[in-house]
C-alpha cells in the first residue's frame, strides 16, 4: 500500500525565500515573543484542516513577553511590515555593498579560513569548553570525543558517559555580541539527536561558547543546570 501523500498548503516564495528567511531569523520576527510558541499551540489544537488551526491560533495566541499581547491578523501584518522595512532599509544595502566589494581573493581566503583556520579555532574551543568547563563542573563524568565513524558524529562533538548510558554535547562558537536565540536545529540534526537518544538514552545539549580574554565562556549558562538534571536522571537508570 502506497503512503498517503501529504498535501502542502504553504506558499512558495522561490528565490525570495532565502532573503525572507535570513531577515526574519536575524531580527527574530517569528520567535515565540512575537508570534507565540506555534508548534506547542498546533499540537494542542490537533487540527484536521488549515482553517481550524487558523481559528484556534488567533483565539489562543499571545506574545511570549512579560506584558503579553493578544495576537491578531493585524499583529502578523505589522510583523510583515517590519520584515519589509528591514529587508529594504538594512539587508539590501548591506548585501549590495558586500557584493560590490567582493573579490576573487576574498573567496580564496574564505575557503582557506573555513577549512584550516576556523577548524583549528573550533577544535581549541571544543577542548576548552570540555576540559576547562564541563569536566571541572562534573568531575565524575568521563567526557570523550564522539566516534567519527558513528552516524551522529557530525552533529555531536562529545559524549558524557554515565555508566552504560551517555548524553551528547554539541559546541557552537558564537561571537560575544551575537544572539544565539537565532540558532535553529536542522531536521538532519534533530534526526541525529533522536538516534543518539535512542542508542544512549541521554539527551543532546547545544552549548554556545565565546572567548572572553584568554577564557572560553559558556553563553547559555542555563544549559549547565539542564546537564546536571540529565546526569541525575541517567545515574538513577544506569548500570554503573
Amino acid at each position: 500500500m502506497s503512503k498517503k501523500e501529504i498535501k502542502k498548503h504553504a506558499k512558495p516564495f522561490g528565490k525570495k525565500e532565502k532573503v525572507l528567511n535570513y531577515t526574519s531569523n536575524t531580527y527574530q520576527l517569528t520567535r515565540p515573543n512575537k508570534v507565540d510558541a506555534v508548534m506547542a499551540l498546533i499540537r494542542e489544537c490537533q487540527p484536521k484542516a488549515l482553517d481550524e488551526w487558523e481559528e484556534f491560533y488567533f483565539e489562543k495566541a499571545y506574545t511570549k513577553k512579560k506584558d503579553k499581547i493578544k495576537i491578531t491578523r493585524e499583529t502578523l501584518d505589522e510583523l510583515g511590515e517590519r520584515l519589509y522595512a528591514k529587508i529594504t532599509e538594512v539587508v539590501i544595502p548591506e548585501w549590495t555593498a558586500a557584493f560590490e566589494d567582493l573579490t576573487l581573493q576574498d573567496c580564496k581566503d574564505y575557503i582557506y579560513q573555513v577549512t584550516i583556520v576556523r577548524t583549528y579555532d573550533g577544535f581549541l574551543l571544543e577542548k576548552s569548553v570540555i576540559n576547562d568547563g564541563l569536566a571541572k563542573l562534573f568531575p565524575e563524568i568521563e567526557f570523550e570525543e564522539s566516534d567519527p565513524e558513528l552516524d551522529h558524529a557530525g552533529d555531536i562533538d562529545y559524549i558524557g558517559k554515565v555508566g552504560d548510558k551517555a548524553f551528547g554535547i554539541q559546541i557552537k562558537p558564537i561571537t560575544a555580541n551575537a544572539n544565539f536565540g537565532n540558532y535553529k536545529i536542522t531536521e538532519r540534526m534533530s534526526s541525529s539527536f533522536r538516534d543518539f537518544e535512542n542508542k544512549y538514552d541521554g539527551k543532546v545539549f547545544v552549548i554556545f561558547s565565546t572567548r572572553t580574554g584568554d577564557k572560553k565562556v559558556i553563553k547559555n549558562k542555563e544549559v549547565i543546570e539542564e546537564i546536571k538534571a540529565e546526569i541525575s536522571r541517567l545515574t538513577k537508570n544506569a548500570r554503573l
